[in-house]
């Protein structure tokens, strides 16, 4: 048996027969007491999976909806209706949430990556199982944020480059405006001269910190001190002051040891307490190496560059090096991948056709001569019957895997329309009122009939009950069954007259002429008009 192997991966996950596939991304793979594996999966949502003012929303952002605008921009080739239909089934939007599912769910592998203006649209089409985002949902809140990890590429994240001087040309740019000079390598003193000025730097920067209290407090001991003065804020310093001092060791000595006592300089390890740090380790266990939220939800009192520039020295101490060690231990405990059996067993929405073994499913009943709800072929070596029962709505083998994979249907019709209108519900009740909606267009009242079905109704007035029936106006009739057992009573029925002959067709004008009104006056109200004067060919058999 062919088996597919897993690991941190983006997978399909199937939930249900009927529904289209979930997308997730593994984190982890756990084996539980009883032997089964689940998977640690990261959720993304899709369109439908998104209510309709999100769906507003994400049209108007830069790289999601908007991604047609730019394709004159980029040069990119225009995309037909059809094309921009279909893309809106590759979008994807990511979310920080997680869930454990069962491996066993699992139904193949997709492809996910991070849309940006340099992507050929086209090429999603062209490629089996692909998508993009370029979104982050959040399911708590119902907002859609642009994502922090948006690669940067394109003509507008270009630098201006000027043109290069001609010989003989000056520049007459002010220098000062355009940048700052913070070293001069062409100095008049030598490397030993300046080696023994950054160690009477750390000196200063360890004497200064025996004098501190709060610094006392933290480095207790004389090495500590020693070691904190010994960092690259020391030496920033150092080299700072002899620059500001035109390379002047006299005067720079003075202005490590200002009047008043030595000048102190702390970096972020030294400003942060340790309940601080313990605090920035939590909040980088959850979001990972998003600053913004680690500062918004742990540390708020701390600006952003101080919550990156203490993940830079933080991740030079050894309590980071103690943690990366005990991550891959418990990495090594767990499962590095899975192996999954090919998914064959055949699926419940499955339509037995005539002349193919029970069982399959109890689909029987479904019209004949039914087409493809998405590409309407009327020939198709398997079909699937697609949303609520009584519709009898069915897809082909090739839409019901694009269905399931992508989440719409290949053409757009008005499925989709009714798809963001019941964006808010479940995915199950979102199919059932798509489908009712599909009913209400396709399966319309009949006001003009043929004369076989007017003489159905007489002679089989038994069987339809037009009384009942009118009570259950939504209840569907089998017409073709009608009409079946008409051909099979008309022979007797034309021995026998029906109780009431067929009225002729008459035209508007003479339906008003019989009311007593003129053409030219308004109609009355539905509930003034006399039904016995309606012509019978403008009642409705059933949908």
């Amino acid at each position: 048996l062919h088996q597919s192997v897993y690991r941190a991966d983006y997978v399909y996950f199937e939930n249900s027969s009927s529904n289209p596939y979930l997308i997730r991304r593994i984190e982890e793979l756990n084996k539980t007491a009883n032997g089964n594996v689940e998977a640690k999966v990261v959720c993304l949502f899709r369109r439908r999976d998104i209510s309709g003012n999100l769906n507003t929303l994400a049209d108007t952002q830069t790289l999601s909806g908007s991604f047609f605008k730019f394709e004159e921009e980029s040069k990119q080739p225009t995309l037909s209706e059809q094309q921009k239909h279909q893309l809106k089934h590759r979008e994807l939007f990511l979310s920080r949430q997680f869930e454990s599912l069962p491996a066993t769910h699992i139904r193949g592998k997709c492809n996910v990556t991070l849309l940006n203006e340099t992507d050929v649209l086209a090429g999603y089409l062209d490629k089996e199982d692909c998508f993009f985002y370029s979104l982050v949902f959040d399911p708590v809140q119902k907002t859609l944020l642009a994502d922090q990890g948006e690669i940067r590429v394109g003509s507008k994240y270009q630098a201006e480059i000027p043109d290069k001087l001609a010989e003989g040309e000056s520049d007459n740019r002010v220098q000062e405006k355009l940048e700052t000079k913070v070293w001069d390598p062409n100095n008049q003193l030598k490397d030993p001269q300046i080696d023994q000025f950054l160690v009477v730097a750390r000196a200063v920067g360890t004497f200064a910190r025996a004098l501190d209290c709060s610094s006392s407090i933290r480095q207790p001991s004389l090495h500590m001190s020693a070691a904190a003065a010994s960092r690259d804020i020391t030496l920033f310093h150092a080299m700072d002051t002899l620059q500001k001092n035109n390379y002047d060791l006299a005067k720079a000595m003075s202005t490590l040891v200002p009047q008043g006592g030595p000048v102190l300089c702390r970096d972020e390890m030294e400003e942060w307490s340790a309940s601080e740090a313990m605090l920035f380790e939590e909040a980088l266990e959850k979001y990972g190496k998003d600053f913004n939220d680690i500062r918004q939800d742990f540390l708020p009192w701390k600006s952003l560059a101080s919550v990156v520039q203490f993940y830079y020295m933080w991740k030079t101490t050894d309590r980071y090096i103690q943690q990366k060690r005990l991550k891959a231990a418990e990495a090594d405990s767990k499962l590095k991948q899975v192996y999954i059996p090919t998914y064959t067993k055949p699926n419940p929405n499955q339509i037995m056709v005539p002349g193919s073994k029970p069982g399959m499913n109890g689909a029987a009943g479904f019209q004949k001569g039914l087409s493809c709800e998405s590409c309407h072929t009327a020939q198709s070596p398997q079909w699937y019957a697609w949303g609520p029962p009584n519709m009898q709505c069915r897809l082909c083998a090739s839409c019901w895997i694009y269905w399931k994979k992508y989440g719409g249907l290949k053409t757009p019709t008005q499925l989709e329309g009714a798809a963001r209108a019941g964006s808010g519900m479940s995915p199950f009740t979102r199919n059932e009122g798509r489908a009712k909606l599909l009913a209400k267009n396709r399966q319309t009242f009949i006001l003009q009939t043929t004369k076989l079905t007017r003489i159905a109704r007489r002679v089989c007035e038994d069987i339809l009950q037009p009384r009942r029936a009118a009570r259950r106006p939504y209840a569907s009739i089998n017409a073709n069954a009608v009409k079946a057992e008409c051909m099979i009573r008309l022979p007797k029925a034309t021995k026998t007259p029906t109780k009431s002959k067929l009225v002729p067709r008459q035209s508007l004008a003479t339906i008003v002429k019989d009311l007593g009104k003129n053409t030219s006056d308004d109609l009355p109200g539905s509930s003034s008009l006399n039904p016995s004067l309606l012509h019978p060919s403008s009642s409705v058999i059933g949908c």
